[in-house]
């Protein structure tokens, strides 16, 4: 029999999520990123996670927000640390409810996922003198990590960035997992498809083998273990 990827509903998808995980949330928010997952999520309960993902405007947070106001996410890794837009209630959310905010250089994040995907043991950074910079030797980001001069240049060693679980928000499935995005979905979610144990795809339009393009594919079905039908699209299409 094969494996069945698909799934019902979005409770279903992420039944097995422990408190304690670390969960990477591609796209950008609110249209880009899995919003019935995510609800799911907190409707779960599930409680001090790790979550990496960017923020970009902030807007209210959505789902991400709901979750962090509601005290169930321990920690934050997102390239946007501070909101560019006034309303700043993910913020408020974390303050509130203990949340932990790291703020890392967009590149420095997109290395240490792929450095996740393709099992290496971390890439080294070219790393800013003090003042000169948001990192680098004699900084904290520096603290901890082995630094090294390459080439006269002096870096600092960032470690693979693994996962529990990953949500992604697609465009088109079909049901081997192979997805297509479109818009803000896209950003972040193939290299960290590649980076989570598990990775969960919350998608417009699933479809049978075959229904998409070879040459459209942006990511394989090999890195993707669940699909779930979005439920404006089910809702569209007469499901719920």
């Amino acid at each position: 029999m094969a494996f069945r990827k698909l799934y019902d509903t979005f409770a279903a998808a992420v039944a097995d999520i422990p408190d304690g995980a670390t969960l990477l949330v591609g796209g950008a928010p609110p249209e880009g990123q899995s919003e019935g997952l995510l609800a799911a999520l907190a409707a779960a309960g599930v409680r001090d996670l790790t979550c990496v993902c960017d923020l970009a405007d902030w807007p209210g947070g959505g789902a991400m927000g709901a979750l962090v106001g509601a005290g169930q996410v321990a920690r934050i890794i997102t390239p946007d640390p501070v909101p560019r837009s006034g309303d700043d209630s993910i913020r408020r959310g974390a303050a509130a409810g203990g949340t932990e905010l790291e703020g890392l250089p967009r590149g420095v994040l997109a290395e240490r996922l792929r450095a996740a995907g393709a099992g290496i043991g971390g890439v080294f950074v070219p790393a800013a003198p003090v003042g000169t910079g948001p990192g680098g030797t004699g900084t904290p980001f520096e603290e901890g990590k082995e630094t090294r001069v390459i080439a006269g240049v002096p870096c600092v060693l960032e470690a693979p960035l693994f996962a529990d679980f990953a949500f992604l928000r697609a465009h088109r499935a079909d049901t081997l997992g192979n997805l297509t995005y479109q818009g803000a979905q896209r950003g972040w979610n193939a290299v960290m498809a590649t980076a989570a144990r598990i990775t969960i795809a919350e998608v417009d339009h699933i479809g049978e083998p075959g229904s998409i393009d070879p040459e459209l594919v942006i990511t394989p079905g090999i890195f993707v273990n669940r699909l779930v039908r979005a439920r404006r699209a089910a809702a569209a299409s007469g499901r719920d």
